[in-house]
């Protein structure tokens, strides 16, 4: 009876414990899901493209909760509004920005847009002004550029219950916004709006004090951000911001870059060198017979830049078709036309035009949309110095590179000199005045020619001659031998 009571025991302490289990895992299928999205570095479309292949990823969750962690500086507007517009599309309320060192210029624009800020102690944000590069330095863009800014940052502030006056202060330094203590409440006034204050409203006004004095943007830390109702609380780590935020129950997943995305980012740093040698590369090959390294090493370098550019989003059929007919062009300069002329040209300018086109998301720039103008301007600045900066990397190479070759590549190398040729000798060792042969490479207008038997370089005066036509040695000058069509000979 003992052993049979102990066995019963038994059995039931394992389905207890595979009860227990049981339960627990249905805990923690019903935890919501926190995704966690670090918003780290420049702003830039490769962050932009990663963003939102992380919230759809967090989507296939039900009713997950996002929080975006952030460190970022800022960087490119039409980036920054591309993350605000994905995530001003989720549900109300599924949102949180977590400062965790720093949200500046189209950084706070982005946290912003999220539903909760929370800040860790001595983070800042604001200073979101507009700003360009030019020869003198960095400088504040005019107010059709702050403007549609403004207006964003309002429509956003209203949404999701942060002061909009004082969020409009982030982009225009021209503002003054003062805190106006009431009985009922506190406003936060710029000085258009404390003029239009209600007489009964003035007349109840309690204080009245500046917070953002004229000639400043507003930038906040934690403890300011938190006393001017955009930071709900302080908190040192996202675990204790989501218990701020009443989030309970849940289960964190990170979702980090993964390597294509990484690798898509570095590309769009490096894109103008990339740019600078795939340039020079085809312009090497332009100046050289045939189809060549130089051409390989040329396209893989533009192709990398364009590649990087149509996984962000930002390059599509359009580019890619520009960039095609273009090599083409440069295809039939080398293989069918002699020399290089207004085709070649035509060609390398389809392709500078399809690699700017490839760095931004529009053609014409929409005059509601004022930072395009200067994101065009950028793009072919950038080009255009890429170009520029082939010619001189092309130069520097055959000036210091290229004679150094010698010492690293093995021979053959010639070992005769010439002392003893002739410049105007009419005979060559080979072949002489008179005699007939075959093309047997395209003459364009150098090329080969067999002549006695022998395989020579030869040169022609009359265009270019295709493989197979007959020729005959019309004089020998020099190191060159010139020929011409034999039916041109006259007798």
């Amino acid at each position: 009876m003992s052993h049979t009571f102990k066995l019963t025991a038994f059995l039931l302490l394992l389905v207890g414990a595979a009860e227990s289990r049981e339960t627990a895992d249905s805990a923690a299928d019903t935890s919501r899901v926190v995704i966690v999205i670090p918003v780290v570095g420049n702003v830039d479309p490769g962050m932009a493209a990663f963003i939102g292949r992380a919230i759809r990823d967090g989507l296939e969750h039900p009713a997950p909760y996002f929080v975006l962690d952030m460190d970022t500086f800022g960087g490119r507007v039409d980036a920054a509004l591309d993350i605000v517009d994905t995530l001003v599309s989720l549900p109300e309320g599924a949102t949180m920005s977590f400062v965790r060192k720093r949200a500046i210029s189209a950084g706070a624009l982005i946290a912003l847009s999220c539903s909760k800020l929370i800040m860790r102690p001595n983070t800042t944000i604001g200073d979101c002004a507009p700003i360009a590069y030019s020869g003198e330095g960095p400088e504040v863009l005019g107010e059709k550029f702050q403007s549609p800014l403004r207006a964003k940052f309002r429509a956003l502030a209203k949404r999701n219950g942060y002061p909009a006056t004082l969020s409009e202060a982030m982009v225009t330094a021209e503002m003054s916004v003062y805190q106006v203590e009431l009985p009922d409440t506190t406003l936060y006034l710029d000085s258009l709006e404390l003029a239009e204050l209600a007489p009964s409203r003035k007349a109840a006004v309690i204080s009245q004090k500046t917070v953002v004095p004229a000639g400043e943007l507003l930038t906040m830390d934690a403890q300011e951000a938190q006393e001017l109702g955009f930071s709900s609380k302080t908190a040192a780590s996202i675990e204790k911001a989501l218990e701020a935020g009443g989030i309970e129950n849940y289960k964190i997943i990170r979702i980090e870059e993964n390597w294509s995305e990484a690798f898509v980012r570095i590309i769009g740093r490096i894109a103008p060198i990339l740019m600078m040698i795939g340039f020079a590369a085809l312009y090497a090959e332009l100046k050289s017979p045939g189809f060549g390294i130089p051409g390989i090493v040329g396209i893989i370098c533009l192709a990398l830049v364009f590649g990087g550019q149509f996984m962000v989003g930002l390059a599509d059929y359009t580019e890619l078709l520009l960039i095609v007919v273009g090599i083409l062009l440069l295809a039939t300069e080398l293989f069918v036309l002699p020399g290089f002329g207004v085709i070649g040209i035509v060609g390398m300018a389809f392709i500078a035009a399809g690699m700017v086109l490839s760095l931004q998301d529009f053609v014409i720039p929409e005059p509601s949309f004022p930072w395009q103008v200067e994101l065009l301007k950028r793009n072919l600045f950038m080009v255009l110095i890429s170009l520029c900066g082939s010619l001189i990397l092309l130069l520097l190479f055959f000036r210091y590179v290229f004679p150094q070759l010698g010492r690293v590549v093995s021979g053959p190398y010639l070992s005769e000199t010439l002392a003893s040729s002739r410049l105007d000798s009419d005979v060559s060792p080979k072949v002489a005045v008179g005699d007939e042969g075959v093309v047997v490479t395209t003459l364009r207008p150098s090329g080969k020619a067999q002549i006695n038997d022998e395989v020579i370089d030869v040169t022609t005066e009359e265009g270019f001659y295709e493989k197979g036509t007959p020729v005959r040695v019309a004089r020998i000058q020099g190191n060159s031998t010139i020929v011409e069509k034999v039916e041109n000979q006259r007798g």
